[in-house]
C-alpha cells in the first residue's frame, strides 16, 4: 500500500510542476505576441509560435497525466495511452499552419528589412530566458516521461532566446533590420523540422509500425534460441505511445506440452521480450504439424 501511495505521489507532483510551467509558458507566449506586433519584430513572432506549441505540449501533457491514471475499460481496452498521439498530431498541425504563417512575413522582409526596435527586442529576450530558464527549473528532477519531454522544449526555447538576445545587441549598435528576419528564418526553420520528425513519429505509432529502436529479426533469433521454441511466426509488434510496446506471436514447441511446462515457455518468452523493451506479450503455442487458423500463419526460420 505504501508504494502505491508513493507512485500516486509522483503522478500528482509531476502534474503540479507541468501545470506551473503551463500557465508560465502560455502566459509569456501571450505577452510576446502582442511583443512582437509592437516592437515589429518577426524573430519574437517566430518565437513566439515556438513558445506555443511548447505551451499546446505542456497543457497536452497535464492533461495526459490525469488521463494515464485511468484504468482500461470496456471502451479502451488496451488503456488510454494512444490519446497522446491525438494531441500530438493537433499540435504539430497548428505549428505546421503557424510556421509557415511566419515564413511567409519573414521571407519578403529579407529583401524589404524593417526597422526593429531593438532595446524592446533585447527586453523581450531576457524576460524570455528568465522565464523559461524558471519553467525548466520548475521540472528538474522529473522522472515522469511528460517532464523529460517538456523540460528538452524549454531548453530549446532558452537557447532560441539566446539566439534573438545576441540578435537584439546587433541590432542596437548596427543598423542591420534584415537580422530580424534571418533570425526568424532559422528558428522556424528548426521548429518545422522537429515538427515534420515528430508527426512522422505520431503517424508511424498511428498506423502501428515496428517501433524504431527494436528489430524484427533480433527478437526472432532471441525467441528461437530457447530451448523449448522449435520457431515463431505471425509475429507482431507494435507500441501504443512510443514507450509501452506490445507483440503477439504463435510459437512452434517441439511436443505436446504440459499445461506447467506450458507456463514455463511463455514465462521464458516474457523475460525475454521484457529484456528487449516489450511490456505486453499474447503468445499462442503450437505442435509441429498443428493447422494455423489464419492464413499468414507460415512457419518462419
Amino acid at each position: 500500500m505504501a508504494h502505491s501511495h508513493n507512485h500516486d505521489h509522483g503522478h500528482h507532483h509531476a502534474g503540479d510542476n507541468i501545470k506551473v510551467a503551463f500557465f508560465l509558458n502560455l502566459s509569456f507566449t501571450i505577452l510576446e505576441l502582442i511583443g512582437g506586433v509592437w516592437i515589429n519584430s518577426v524573430a519574437i513572432l517566430s518565437d513566439a509560435l515556438h513558445d506555443l506549441g511548447d505551451s499546446l505540449s505542456l497543457g497536452l501533457a497535464w492533461y495526459f497525466e490525469k488521463v494515464a491514471k485511468r484504468k482500461r475499460d470496456a471502451n479502451f481496452t488496451f488503456g488510454y495511452k494512444r490519446f497522446s498521439l491525438l494531441g500530438a498530431v493537433i499540435n504539430s498541425v497548428i505549428l505546421l499552419v503557424g510556421s509557415f504563417i511566419i515564413l511567409s512575413e519573414a521571407i519578403p522582409r529579407i529583401w524589404n528589412p524593417e526597422p526593429v526596435n531593438a532595446a524592446g527586442m533585447v527586453g523581450f529576450a531576457i524576460l524570455g530566458i528568465l522565464v523559461n530558464g524558471a519553467a525548466v527549473l520548475r521540472l528538474k528532477g522529473g522522472e515522469s516521461l511528460n517532464e523529460k519531454v517538456v523540460r528538452l522544449h524549454l531548453l530549446e526555447d532558452v537557447l532560441g532566446w539566446a539566439a534573438v538576445l545576441v540578435g537584439g545587441i546587433i541590432l542596437y549598435f548596427f543598423d542591420w533590420p534584415i537580422i530580424d528576419p534571418l533570425l526568424s528564418l532559422g528558428i522556424t526553420v528548426f521548429v518545422l523540422y522537429n515538427v515534420v520528425r515528430n508527426l512522422r513519429q505520431s503517424i508511424k505509432i498511428m498506423l502501428q509500425g515496428t517501433p524504431a529502436h527494436i528489430n524484427t529479426e533480433n527478437v526472432k533469433a532471441r525467441l528461437n534460441a530457447l530451448p523449448d521454441v522449435t520457431s515463431v511466426h505471425d509475429l507482431h509488434i507494435w507500441t501504443m505511445d512510443g514507450t509501452y510496446n506490445i507483440m503477439s506471436l504463435h510459437a512452434v514447441v517441439p511436443h505436446a506440452v504440459t499445461p506447467v511446462q506450458t507456463s514455463a515457455v511463455k514465462q521464458a518468452i516474457r523475460k525475454e521480450m521484457a529484456d528487449m523493451g516489450i511490456s505486453h506479450v499474447t503468445i499462442e503455442l503450437e505442435v509441429p504439424g498443428e493447422i494455423c487458423s489464419f492464413e499468414n500463419c507460415k512457419p518462419e526460420v
